[in-house]
């Protein structure tokens, strides 16, 4: 999966999200509750797995996501972007000032390992 390269290299600090709704205006974000806060290396790891989730076809279920992630600078004021995940239909939709259009959409092998890391890790930071 792409992420927008210089944000990656600028994120000091994840918020892990459970998402409890779908956004009410397009580039807003996701409502939940913030469930974790990743810095230092865990951000490079999260990082890292997210890159690392192999493309995938599209598949419907009419984008339910469950987790997302904000990523902030060492300022942290406004998102550089947000990523929500959904496990369902395979689909990650990003949005910020760093995602460029083409990186707005994009889908994921859910079954992949890197991808049941990643849910594990989502599932180990929610209460």
């Amino acid at each position: 999966m792409m992420l927008p390269a210089e944000a990656v290299a600028a994120t000091a600090l994840i918020e892990v999200i459970r998402i409890s709704a779908l956004p009410t205006r397009h580039g807003a974000p996701y409502p939940g509750k913030v469930v974790a806060h990743w810095a230092g290396s865990e951000v490079a790891d999260a990082l890292a797995l997210i890159e690392n989730l192999p493309g995938s076809q599209q598949h419907r279920c009419g984008f339910s996501p469950g987790w997302s992630v904000r990523a902030y600078e060492d300022a942290l004021e406004l998102p550089l972007f947000e990523a929500a995940f959904c496990f369902t239909c395979h689909e990650v939709r990003m949005h910020g000032p760093a995602v460029s259009p083409a990186l707005s959409t994009q889908f994921f092998d859910a079954d992949a390992s890197s991808a049941q890391a990643l849910l594990a890790l989502f599932r180990a930071a929610a209460p």
